[in-house]
């Protein structure tokens, strides 16, 4: 069995928040993989299912983002889930928007929902970084804290449906091959090219007729004339 828990704030004035992609995450997933309705059960939302032949338990946290670890321990506690079968979905800043990186263990650097888990479960579980890029230390909270805008979604989109579409990948420890789908998946598109085809063109090139054999006058002023004549001169 194995956790799959993402992180943001509850509450419907949080839910477009970059620092709620976790949760879109986890609901991605849900919808991928037709995941039932979730339930309020040891401080968060939770679902249970099935992904690939592997039980899963989806959680989203409810005790806000500085108290995430209560939620996840107790799921953790509950089932008897072991670190090492725990995967956690947060927003990274120190990644470009779209940016996906997947790692066990470390530091927390500086996310507040890390903070709260790892005294609480330990270090050794998967964390998958999902960039919201970094708009500079002085707008770190209004940037966290304020929706995707309009443009994100070029990238948001097809990172969720992948994440939903590609979670299996995780499951099995494939985690070069999931960050390599999500790579291909918010890849931008490339516009074709509309290049004008080339005219054809005839490489043969037509025989020109052959000049009639003509008897020639052999001497006089008409002779010299003629012979310039069909001479091209």
């Amino acid at each position: 069995m194995k956790l799959l828990a993402g992180l943001g704030n509850p509450g419907s004035q949080y839910q477009g928040n970059r620092h709620n992609i976790g949760f879109m995450a986890i609901d991605a997933v849900a919808r991928e993989h037709a995941i039932g309705q979730f339930r309020s059960k040891h401080a968060g939302l939770l679902a249970e299912g099935t992904i690939g032949g592997e039980k899963v338990i989806l959680l989203k946290p409810q005790t806000f983002m500085n108290r995430s670890g209560d939620s996840v321990q107790q799921v953790a506690q509950f089932y008897k889930i072991e670190p090492a079968d725990i995967i956690v979905f947060y927003d990274e800043l120190d990644l470009a928007p779209g940016k996906v990186r997947v790692k066990i263990g470390g530091g927390n650097g500086g996310h507040n929902g890390l903070r709260s888990i790892d005294p609480q479960i330990g270090l050794n579980y998967k964390r998958v970084r999902l960039g919201i890029g970094h708009p500079g230390k002085e707008f770190v909270t209004p940037h966290v804290l304020g929706d995707f805008a309009k443009a994100d979604k070029a990238w948001l989109e097809p990172l969720l449906e992948g994440i939903g579409k590609h979670v299996s990948l995780l499951l099995k420890g494939d985690d070069s091959g999931f960050m390599n789908k999500l790579a291909l998946a918010t890849r931008p598109a490339e516009a074709a090219e509309d290049k004008p085809s080339p005219k054809a063109q005839s490489h043969i090139r037509q025989a020109r007729p052959a000049k009639p054999a003509v008897n020639l006058p052999e001497t006089g002023p008409m002779a010299a004339m003629l012979k310039k004549l069909f001479k091209g001169e």
